[in-house]
């Protein structure tokens, strides 16, 4: 019996790490990106109207934007003030909780043609200026620029940026890099479907359409969290959050493994294993499906025993 009890606890542990949300499969399958903040919030932002739509815990909306262009929202960790930019309509706007506008910071009349903008704080504005080739510090409040660092590269598919203690991070939907100011390149590798990045203190992380990866400075991206049948995947400081097949689900970080992403493949390693000693271990093997059975079986003898 004991044995038939830690089988059954193994099983219900496994099953419990996921935990489906109720939430309205039509507006799931309509998202094209969803946020969540440490509240337990989330944010559904639907390309097809560019409505930004704000649901509690239990689908209760909050509030609700509608854009009339393309926007990009940076993140929902400060829930107070939400940034979001639009390069079609060269602006920063800033909301709060209730998705009510704060303040907006328009581009077209100071800067060239800014690619991507990061809210740093409630003051400054970090701009890539791909007219100019400069990377442009700017305190929104006063409207003065504080620092202009020569940027000359371009990006296909620029997804996000980020500054964080002197480091310029650059999202492509293919790779993440990461310069100095005065662009010398400290680290790149790829990424699959990168779609923002998401600091938590001292660490960097990458949003991708089915992955989570952390920055391991100079060295690796870790993978944190993935599912590759997941439409959409985010995070809070508690839990990670998916869209699969049009349902909600969390995933507590206490079930999560890391998992090294390779930036570079392994060179092969010589077998030194004779043809002989492969066909005996090959054959020693059983499948983990047989095993469970054979457990299954012995446990239905001993109880055949009154044990």
């Amino acid at each position: 019996m004991k044995l038939l009890k830690l089988l059954l606890i193994f099983l219900f542990c496994s099953l419990s790490a996921q935990k489906s949300i109720p939430f309205d499969t039509l507006m799931l399958k309509e998202a094209k990106d969803m946020l969540a903040d440490d509240y337990g919030n989330l944010y559904i932002y639907k390309n097809k109207d560019f409505s930004f739509t704000k649901y509690d815990s239990l689908g209760k909306q909050l509030g609700k934007m509608m854009f009339t262009v393309p926007f990009k929202v940076q993140n929902v960790q400060n829930p107070l003030s939400i940034a979001f930019f639009s390069e079609n309509a060269q602006e920063m706007k800033f909301v709060d909780q209730n998705l009510n506008d704060i303040q907006k910071v328009d581009f077209k009349q100071k800067f060239g043609f800014i690619r991507m903008a990061y809210a740093e704080d409630l003051q400054q504005l970090w701009l890539l200026d791909d007219s100019m080739k400069r990377l442009i510090q700017y305190n929104f409040r006063n409207e003065t620029t504080i620092n202009s660092y020569p940027f000359d590269a371009s990006f296909d598919d620029l997804m996000d940026l980020m500054v964080f203690e002197n480091k310029i991070y650059i999202l492509t939907k293919k790779q993440i890099r990461i310069y100095t100011f005065k662009f010398e390149k400290l680290f790149e590798a790829p990424i699959e479907n990168g779609k923002r990045f998401r600091r938590e203190n001292e660490f960097i992380l990458v949003i991708t359409n089915n992955s989570i990866l952390k920055y391991i400075p100079e060295k690796e991206m870790v993978k944190i969290f993935e599912d590759p049948d997941a439409q959409i995947v985010d995070k809070n400081t508690l839990s990670f959050f998916e869209i699969k097949a049009n349902n909600l689900y969390l995933y507590s970080l206490e079930k999560s493994k890391e998992t090294k992403l390779q930036t570079e493949p392994e060179p092969e390693k010589k077998s030194t294993d004779q043809p002989v000693e492969k066909s005996e271990e090959k054959s020693s093997e059983q499948p983990a499906g047989n095993n469970l059975e054979k457990l299954i079986d012995e446990i239905s003898e001993i109880q055949k025993f009154g044990i």
